[in-house]
């Protein structure tokens, strides 16, 4: 067995899931909406089963979607991208994330990690060859600081994974550490690889900064995008790959030997929700915004210390120094309180941050107001 994935403990997700399970527990551990999705999204994709092609299509994406996507970043972002030479469809953004690290990482390479972090960044970039070197980002702010990457830069940095919007921390990095970044990338000769699955999903008029769109950074960025994230669509597993032609070349190589293509008639879909108007997503953001400013206020009625939120699906409350740590409050909170929730001790492969709790709020008023209901009572307990 490779000993990078046999000897991987079991997903955080996987773990609190089964005991929401076991205990009929309100599950705001794992990041998925309660909604369905935008049903002419949905509606485009049957139509599309039923009376579009169904058989292989372009490895790089079908026509129309590819399209679609660099008119989407055109409108957002003012990012002119080439369809043809610098836009391919992957099978969700994971897959987009194993691709680039294979493609880009030979082994001995060091790769600059952000944590906490996506719990597949480590063993993807492992698996790749790659020899991590660790920022570790704090609250409350979770910023970038230059004395961190002055102590992870050298000449064998090769590539930096960039989480942005942040998952776990619902953050957005500001345009002067992103600049700051690309300093150092500059100077190493270095490449990023920037996981934006988040960058729709922005609250309090918070502007989302591609790392591409920095004009210095044009041609050592790649830049990968979500649908699922986008339309609240998680399980179609649609995700996009933007980059300069010489790195998404290599990088199409690899998605020719890891998923090949992705589902003809999901793309097509996809192409038809990246043209929606600019009120689709603006009102995405004002649902989940208006769940996040409901769920903030229950918690701080219970005494939690909610940290700020200006991007994902997730809030993040500060247990403070004189807690027992957040495992342990993650495990009573669903065995006694029967409610699931994410320690971010988990996002990180060393030193981590041990008081921070993450709670999903992409859920039904109703929902969310019995979770309260319950972390309530289990509080006044605790207290």
């Amino acid at each position: 067995m490779n000993p990078i994935f046999s000897q991987v403990s079991t997903s955080v997700f996987e773990t609190m899931s089964r005991l929401a399970g076991e205990h009929d527990a309100v599950n705001l551990g794992q990041g998925f909406p309660d909604d369905p999705g935008p049903e002419d999204v949905r509606r485009k994709a049957a139509e599309a089963v039923v009376s579009g092609w169904n058989q292989y299509p372009s490895m790089m994406g079908i026509p129309d979607l590819r399209q679609a996507i660099a008119r989407h970043y055109q409108r957002f972002h003012n990012l002119a991208l080439d369809w043809q030479s610098e836009v391919m469809v992957t099978s969700g953004a994971t897959e987009a994330l194993a691709d680039s690290l294979l493609a880009l990482i030979e082994p001995g390479d060091e790769v600059v990690l952000f944590q906490p972090m996506y719990d597949a960044y480590l063993p993807l970039v492992r698996r790749a060859g790659g020899v991590p070197r660790f920022v570790t980002l704090r609250p409350p702010h979770w910023r970038i600081e230059e004395e961190q990457l002055r102590a992870v830069f050298s000449d064998r940095t090769r590539v930096v994974l960039l989480n942005n919007p942040l998952n776990p921390t619902a953050t957005v990095f500001a345009r002067e550490d992103l600049e700051l970044l690309g300093r150092y990338m500059v100077r190493f000769d270095a490449v990023a690889v920037c996981d934006e699955v988040w960058e729709h999903v922005l609250f309090d008029d918070v502007a989302h900064t591609p790392l591409l769109t920095l004009p210095a950074l044009r041609d050592r960025v790649v830049k990968i995008g979500s649908a699922g994230k986008i339309f609240s669509l998680t399980g179609w597993k649609v995700g996009f790959v933007c980059a300069a032609p010489h790195l998404l070349r290599v990088i199409a190589k690899a998605h020719q030997y890891v998923t090949f293509t992705t589902p003809p008639a999901l793309q097509t879909a996809v192409a038809y929700g990246l043209d929606k108007d600019v009120s689709y997503f603006s009102g995405m953001r004002r649902d989940f915004q208006a769940a996040r400013d409901h769920f903030a206020a229950g918690l701080r009625r219970v005494g939690l210390d909610v940290l700020p939120s200006k991007a994902t699906y997730f809030l993040n409350v500060d247990l403070g120094p004189r807690s027992a740590g957040d495992s342990e409050f993650c495990q009573r909170l669903v065995t006694e309180a029967r409610v699931a929730a994410i320690p971010v001790s988990a996002f990180y492969a060393e030193a981590p941050v041990t008081s921070v709790v993450r709670f999903c709020f992409a859920k039904r008023t109703e929902t969310l107001d019995e979770a309260l209901r319950r972390i309530g009572a289990f509080m006044r307990g605790v207290n």
